[in-house]
This record gives structure tokens, C-alpha cells and sequence, in this order.
């Protein structure tokens, strides 16, 4: 078992942050994980998947253990459906473009999120319609003390709107080695009402889309708005969307008639975040090195020497003018990390 010491971060987070690690270990199997949990040298442990949902304040000072597990296996399959067990290191983006390759719909509008799939059930990652939970099955975990292996069914992960047990009660008692989904093989139910899908469809005159077309449709989209993070130091969406009850958003309409939204429920309208910090005029500014985006104002970016601090510090200044202008508090999708 190899530890490295005062280990640079900065290629582990998506953000391009210069922090370091006490120490780091990268683990390839489940013996080689629990070993590492257990390394009494070390009491402190933070676990670490793609660093694309983190924000790095300051240095690590504790073991940080790199999840990099491989593997995808089929457990199940029926005439209709197919269940795949991925193994929490896997890359998400190229786990989807495996399963639109081989003809398994679910998560074809979920392409290019950047990060890791172990890390992907905490989060309840979404895009375009359609959110992790839509096509979850089970999950299995380690317990990061008494080394119990878990499976969490899809009642037990609680999940909610960018939320799960793993953010709540669980929160850093578990380390997700592999997450099983449920696709469907045929009778693809296509999600193309969210987004610029319907529009880029149209462009390319494409009236009987199939999951590849709906995939690349997505990523089109995204790459159009949101910077790679191996040229532009990001961590995707910033900030939550903000659910807020209906007669909110009706007294904001009155004077924002243009607004976009999206009802939620009888009750609750969804906010675009973006929108929100783009009308109280943060696209495209630059602090420094850091700044938002100029074709996404929900993307912070680090323009090359931008500390955690700095990024932090910018998107409070966000949040309270959002809030003075709107009277909507918006929160961070991203994990603020000490």
C-alpha cells in the first residue's frame, strides 16, 4: 500500500484548487479500502471520488483516500430491462456513453456530468429532466469505522432534489463502492421537454430521436455552455435551483414577467439559479481569478491561481446580492470543504 505525503490535489479536484494532502492513498479493490479505513496512523480519513462536487478551502489534513474501483457487470437481465452494477471509481460520463452504446435508455440525458459514480447517489445528480434516482436500484457501501458492508435499497437513500441519507443522517459514514441501475432495453421513455433537448432536435431535423441522439444532444448543449474543467478550473453548477412557493414567484413575475420557471408542484415553482445571478449582473465578471462564467453564470470558474477562499468569498458576495434583488436564497450544490 502505497502513501504518498503532503500530496498535491490539485489534478484530483475539478476546480484546479493548489491544495495538498496530509497524506494519499489510491485504492483499487474493497480489501485494499478497508485496509486504508483502518489505518490507525491516520484517524482522520476523507474519502475522495472525482473532486468534481468540492470546493477546497485549505489543505487536507487527513488520509485522502482516492476511490478508483472499476468495473461494470450486468446482474440481472429480462427481455425489457437490464441491471448493471458499477463500481464506484468508474467515470460517470463514460458509464453513460456505455450504456448508450449498448442500447440501455435511462440516463442518456445525463451525459458529460462531470465526477464519479460512487459519488453520484450523494448528490442525486440531475440534468435535463431526469435524476439519478429515476433509474437507482441499490447501492453497496463500507461503513467507514466498523467495516460493514451495506446495500442501501431506493427508500433507504431518501433522496431528494441534489439530496440523499448521505448528505443527512449518514453524512461520512459510508464509502459507496458500486451502484446497481435499472435501464430499460427497449420502449425508451425519452425525456425531451427540459432544456434546449426539443431545439437542437429540431436543428437537426431529427423527428424519432433515439437515446444516442438525445445523448449527444445533451452534450452539445453542455459543452456550449459549460467549460471543460481540464482548460477552465469548474465545478459544473455552482449553486441549487430554488424551489419557492407559488405566491413567491407570482409577486417576483409581476415584475420579472420574463422569468423562466418550472412548476414543481400545485404548491412550488423551480427557479433557474442562473438566471438569477445573470439578471443581478455576475456573468462573465472576473475577482481576480476567480469568476463566472461568461456562457453560464451558474459556473463559477477558477481562471488559474484562485484560491477556495476566493471562490467562497464570491459566491457569498452572489448569494446576498440575489437575495437583496429577488428575496431568494440560493444554496450550493457544491461541497464546501474546510
Amino acid at each position: 500500500m502505497q502513501i504518498t505525503h503532503n500530496a498535491s490535489l490539485k489534478s484530483y479536484n475539478t476546480f484546479g484548487i493548489s491544495a495538498k494532502a496530509r497524506a494519499f492513498i489510491s485504492v483499487t479493490d474493497i480489501e485494499m479500502l478497508k485496509e486504508a479505513l483502518h489505518l490507525e496512523a491516520y484517524p482522520e480519513k476523507f474519502i475522495l471520488g472525482g473532486g468534481s462536487n468540492m470546493l477546497l478551502k485549505s489543505d487536507v489534513q487527513a488520509l485522502v483516500i482516492h476511490v478508483a474501483l472499476k468495473g461494470i457487470k450486468t446482474v440481472k437481465e429480462t427481455a425489457d430491462n437490464i441491471w448493471l452494477e458499477v463500481a464506484g471509481g468508474e467515470n460517470w460520463h463514460e458509464f453513460v456513453m456505455y450504456c448508450v452504446n449498448h442500447g440501455y435508455g435511462g440516463v442518456e440525458n445525463m451525459a458529460l456530468i462531470p465526477g464519479n459514480v460512487g459519488t453520484a447517489p450523494v448528490q442525486n445528480i440531475g440534468a435535463y429532466g431526469v435524476e439519478l434516482k429515476d433509474h437507482f436500484y441499490s447501492c453497496s457501501a463500507i461503513h467507514r469505522t466498523t467495516l460493514e458492508q451495506r446495500t442501501f435499497s431506493l427508500k433507504d437513500c431518501c433522496f431528494g432534489y441534489r439530496d440523499s441519507v448521505f448528505k443527512n443522517e449518514l453524512k461520512d459514514q459510508y464509502v459507496i463502492t458500486s451502484v446497481t441501475f435499472q435501464l430499460d432495453k427497449n420502449k425508451h421513455e425519452l425525456h425531451t421537454g427540459y432544456g434546449a433537448i426539443q431545439q437542437v432536435l429540431n436543428e437537426k431535423k431529427i423527428n424519432y430521436p433515439s437515446i444516442k441522439d438525445i445523448a449527444q444532444a445533451v452534450i452539445a448543449i453542455r459543452s456550449s455552455k459549460l467549460p471543460d474543467p481540464k482548460k477552465l478550473g469548474n465545478s459544473g453548477s455552482f449553486f441549487k435551483n430554488p424551489v419557492v412557493p407559488k405566491t413567491i414567484f407570482e409577486t417576483i413575475q409581476q415584475k420579472y414577467p420574463e422569468m423562466p420557471f418550472y412548476p414543481v408542484s400545485e404548491a412550488e415553482v423551480k427557479i433557474p439559479a442562473g438566471w438569477l445571478i445573470e439578471q443581478a449582473g455576475f456573468k462573465g465578471k472576473r475577482f481576480g481569478d476567480a469568476g463566472v462564467h461568461k456562457n453560464q453564470a451558474l459556473v463559477l470558474v477558477n481562471y488559474g491561481d484562485a484560491t477556495g477562499n476566493e471562490i467562497w468569498d464570491l459566491a457569498l458576495r452572489i448569494q446576498k446580492e440575489v437575495h437583496q434583488q429577488f428575496g431568494i436564497e440560493i444554496q450550493p450544490e457544491v461541497n464546501i470543504i474546510e
